[in-house]
């Protein structure tokens, strides 16, 4: 792929880790983030925040180099691991799409100033899409300036998971409340609890109009073999009331972490604004 100007300089100083809390009482768990400020010309434009994958953290290949761009931009940038990923606080297996949905929530008003693109990967996407939703019924629309969404898993704890878990699977979920699922991306187990499941039937979102109030692009890899690009399409056809694009990448994965998949990435959050 051509280089363009979006091609990344040397890695920027590290900023350090911060924390936040997040939640009340025997729900309270601490988030740990990393957030880099706007300066110069870079203050009069949009933030950036990340929103990772499942089981995923902020020092993801795309994140590292979002905030090499962003850095060199002058432009802030936040990134955060959800409960039980990464840096933070808590068990993954005590998670669920409502308490880091809740987390994201929290950290977008907490922790930026001004109009934001969320930059969402896999479950990341889904939990982009309800944050505008949960926004909105705040009256602070205004603070998304857009969306860049890589293989949005909308509602993948039942389109993408539960629908094609063989019966066993499905047994040990709904009798003993956890099944370990055999991870591409790992070398332990991915437990998927019935929480999760239970609690993602509370947050689909297909089969309604999805709002955003502001432009998406979706980077979509039509190799994917978790996502499917025509998901994809599902999705878009359920955003009419947006400005969207869709970029279908024919031997993209599901990751997007090529140097070229990075660099479409890139373009398309500095063409939102």
């Amino acid at each position: 792929m051509k280089q363009t100007s979006s091609q990344i300089p040397a890695a920027p100083e590290p900023v350090g880790l911060e924390k936040d809390r997040v939640g009340e009482r025997d729900a309270a768990r601490t988030i740990a983030f990393r957030r880099r400020r706007a300066m110069g010309a870079g203050q009069a434009q949009p933030g950036i925040v990340w929103l990772g994958g499942f089981k995923s953290d902020m020092l993801s290949t795309k994140a590292e180099r979002i905030d090499h761009w962003a850095a060199a931009r002058g432009r802030s940038f936040l990134r955060f691991d959800y409960s039980g990923h990464g840096e933070s606080g808590g068990r993954f297996e005590d998670g669920t799409i409502g308490k880091w949905l809740a987390e994201s929530v929290e950290m977008v008003r907490r922790n930026t100033e001004g109009p934001q693109i969320l930059v969402g990967s896999s479950m990341g996407g889904w939990i982009s899409l309800l944050l505008a939703r949960e926004l909105a019924k705040l009256d602070e629309t205004e603070r998304l300036a857009g969306m860049a969404l890589i293989a949005p898993a909308v509602d993948f704890t039942e389109a993408l998971l539960w629908v094609r878990l063989p019966p066993d699977a499905k047994r040990d979920i709904e009798e003993k409340g956890v099944w370990l699922r055999h991870s591409e991306y790992s070398p332990e187990p991915t437990p998927v609890t019935r929480a999760l499941i239970e609690d993602g039937r509370l947050h689909l979102l297909l089969g309604q109009t999805i709002r955003t109030f502001c432009p998406v692009h979706i980077l979509q890899g039509m190799e994917d073999p978790d996502v499917p690009w025509r998901h994809a399409l599902e999705v878009v056809e359920h955003m009419a009331g947006d400005p969207v694009a869709l970029t279908l990448i024919k031997d993209g994965d599901h990751r997007l972490s090529r140097e070229e998949d990075i660099l479409r990435l890139l373009a398309a959050i500095e063409s939102i604004a």
